[in-house]
């Protein structure tokens, strides 16, 4: 299962998505005009569709030109805001360790059930 985590909604209140970690997302469903149907994470929806429950497999940034790159990890709202002393709030290739500069429009996140 794919699941779409937008940026400008994880930067409020989201929490850190890693790579091999299980995961439990109050998503919202979105179908396109040509049938397709989007999850999304959701933590402000009146209406939560689904739950989606499992492991992180694999985890995608997606720039605003439709660049794609793998992440290890999708950082907390507070990290991705510079507010969690903690974490620095970097995206970091999965394999390589390098440090990916623009943090995308969205994350795509497939969770293993």
């Amino acid at each position: 299962m794919t699941v779409e985590v937008e940026v400008s909604e994880h930067l409020c209140c989201g929490d850190a998505i890693e790579r091999d970690e299980w995961v439990d997302l109050t998503c919202t469903r979105w179908q396109d005009p040509d049938g397709r149907v989007h999850v999304f994470a959701s933590y402000h929806a009146s209406r939560i569709e689904t739950r989606v429950r499992g492991r992180v497999v694999d985890i995608i940034s997606v720039a605003e030109d439709g660049l794609t790159r793998p992440v290890l990890r999708v950082p907390s709202g507070r990290a991705l805001r510079g507010l969690d002393e903690d974490d620095d709030g970097h995206l970091e290739a999965p394999w390589s360790g390098e440090t990916i500069q623009d943090q995308g429009r969205t994350f795509v996140v497939t969770v293993r059930r």
